[in-house]
Formats: C-alpha cells, structure tokens, sequence
C-alpha cells in the first residue's frame, strides 16, 4: 500500500510567503536605532502626552511675550491682590444671546472687620477681549520687533488679569508666563553642563582607572558628602548683590551644574568599567582610534538609555533646586521672575488667605516636574527597542 502525499488546499498555493509578522520581523532587523526608539515610545501613551506638555512649556518659554497680556514688571497699585477674570463667549444678562469674547470688571468692596479694600469681580461689567491684538512693543526671539499679542482687551487701558494680580497690581498670568522662560531653560542649561562635566570626569575615571580614578572618585565622595540644601545657600548667598540679574542667572545655574554631575559621573563610571574590556572597545583601538573617539563614538552610545534617563531625571531636579533657592531668597531676585521668585509672594498665610491664586506658579512647577519625569521614563524603556 503505497502513501500518497496530502494534497494542499488551493487556497493555500497562493498564501504569500512575507505575511504581516514577517514583514514587520524583517523592517525591525534593518531599522535605525532611532527608529526603533521612536516605535516603541509611541506606544507608551503617558510619555507622549507628557512629552506634548514639555513641547508646550518650552514653546511658551519661547514666545514669552506674544504670551503676555502686559510686561511681567508693570504695576498698577488700583488692582492690588485683584481675582482673576475667567473668560467668557456667551452673554445673556440683557435677554438677548450674543456671543463674543470678554472679561467682567471689578467693583470695590470694603470689608468691615478688617476695613481692607477688596476686589470683586462685577458681572455686570463686560470688558472686551480679542486676540491678536496690538498692546506694548517688544522683541521676538529678541530679534524681531513687534506689538501683536495673543489676548488682550480691546481697550489697552481696561484692567485684564487672568489668573489676577500680585500685591503691587502685577498681572500673575504674565509674570508666569515669563517665569517659564527662566525656570525651564535653567534646566536645560544646567543639565547640559552637568552631562559635559559627567561623562568627561566619569569616562576618564572608568576608562583610565588607577590614580586619576581615585582622584576623581575622591571628589566626587567629597562632593556628595556636603548637605545639599546647606551648600546651595552658601554658595548662592556668596553672589554679590550688586551683580546684575543676568549675572546672577548664570551664577546660579553654574552652582547647581556643579553639584549635579556627581550622580551622572558615578554611572558613567560604572559603564565604562564594564565596557573598557569588550570586544569592540579592544577593535577599536587596534583600528587606530584615539582615546577620547573609543570613549564618545564606541563606549558612550552604548549605553545611550542610561545617560537619557540621568538627563531627563535631572532637568526636574535643576528646576526644583532653583525654585528653592529663590522660594528661600537666596536664588534668583527681582526683578529676574521666576516661579520660584513669583512663590515668594506665597510665604505668608495672609497672603494666600486674601489671594490663594498666588499658588498656581506651584502648580506649574508640579506640572512641569510630572511631566518631565513620565517623559523620562517613556525615553528610557524607549532606549532600549529589543527589550521584550
């Protein structure tokens, strides 16, 4: 009895051999890194809305005044600890629906126990607001001159606070905006100089070993023994008062580069030694490369996930430390504004009492720091795309 052979179905002799798992096998074998990063940080849905938030905050930094109603440092003593002025699009108070964007205006009341002069917003005042419109003169990018505005009244002189004002009648919604400038770029700053001065110090350490990794690891240990918050206050009470704000910015942000590339340092270090006796490291250098080429172009994009991690961990370390610092005056001054400086109108509970909005630049910075962190976390699984 002779096996004859199963005869296949017809369907399947036209069964296309690349189906849709193979094809999307073989795209994965021949992706860039950065390609496979990209993939997989689509798929973590928080990091992509916190990663949209810290696109917003650095756009904001960066049109400060296209943002602001009126100049972060413009007074008005008439509307001291004025409430904010929600917007509206709909009126119907005189019987007629009629649509259009405006404010209510204030009336002035007089509390009895105290005989203190308030604030109250007055319905039945309507302010008109548009956007784009032609307020104060400044500079775009510090470059461009211009006078358009996202939002603002259509009377330059009508009272326009949208998160309301300070003691001395400063708008809070421009000052923050202003603030975000200072606080998200000290950040910045301050992380890029610690990641120079981490990977440097940290691959010399790890890659040459012997003395210079003593030294270094001394430092370092030195460094990391001294109180934070205590260090911070000195070496920022040290900054002479009559140094320009500017100055001042920079002096700050070098203080708190100088106390953060220890952490980085110390995993770079670690990586390094690890590295320094692997296969490619030794082709490398028996192709001829030098010895700061093997450590940026071979040593350090290997470990790209721990070096994202340390930065985008960091930058909400940098912000926080500023905000301290200038939350206990000992950071940034007036007439430098940032949200650490705005918190300083908060340190009393009288003042949060009569104007509670005085804590929103708080808000902010909870909302930055989040958001960093989840940015950080999804940019960090992201690093490494092989990993199931």
């Amino acid at each position: 009895m002779s096996l004859s052979p199963t005869p296949i179905p017809a369907e399947q002799h036209d069964a296309p051999l690349n189906d849709q798992p193979l094809e999307q096998e073989s795209q994965i074998m021949v992706a860039s890194q950065w390609k496979l990063m990209w993939w997989k940080l689509r798929r973590h849905k928080l990091a992509m809305i916190s990663g949209v938030i810290v696109i917003l905050f650095y756009l904001v930094a960066l049109f400060a005044e296209f943002l602001q109603v009126k100049p972060a440092d413009e007074y008005a003593a008439n509307y001291t600890y004025a409430p904010p002025q929600p917007l509206h699009l709909i009126d119907t108070s005189s019987g007629t629906t009629q649509i259009g964007l405006y404010v209510s205006g204030y009336k002035v009341t007089i509390d009895s126990f105290s005989l203190r002069r308030t604030f109250v917003v007055d319905p039945t005042q309507k302010i008109p607001v548009q956007f784009f419109v032609k307020g104060w003169e400044y500079k775009l990018f510090g470059l461009i001159p211009s006078d358009i505005h996202v939002i603002g009244p259509v009377n330059p002189s009508d009272p326009l606070y949208l998160m309301g004002a300070d003691s001395v009648g400063r708008d809070l919604w421009s000052k923050m905006v202003g603030g975000t400038r200072i606080s998200m770029s000290i950040g910045l700053i301050g992380v890029a100089i610690s990641l120079v001065l981490g990977i440097l110090l940290g691959g010399i350490s790890g890659y040459f070993g012997g003395a210079i990794d003593n030294i270094i690891q001394r430092i370092i240990e030195f460094l990391r023994s001294l109180p934070t918050i205590p260090l911070w206050m000195s070496l920022a009470a040290a900054l002479p008062l009559t140094w320009p704000p500017l100055a001042i910015y920079f002096g700050i942000t070098l203080i708190l580069s100088f106390i953060g590339w220890t952490g980085l340092a110390r995993v770079v270090r670690g990586r390094f030694l690890s590295l320094r006796e692997e296969d490619f490291v030794l082709a490398a250098r028996l192709d001829g490369h030098s010895q700061l080429e093997i450590i940026f172009q071979h040593m350090v994009p290997s470990f790209l996930s721990h070096i994202i991690a340390s930065i985008t961990l960091s930058i909400p370390g940098m912000i926080l430390s500023e905000t301290a610092l200038s939350f206990l005056g000992l950071g940034l001054r007036p007439p430098v504004v940032s949200w650490g400086v705005l918190l300083q109108d908060a340190q009393n509970i009288r003042s949060v009492s009569t104007a509670p909005w005085l804590l929103i630049p708080g808000l902010a910075v909870v909302l930055a720091v989040l958001s960093l962190n989840f940015f950080g976390d999804g940019l960090r699984d992201a690093a490494d795309p092989y990993a199931r």
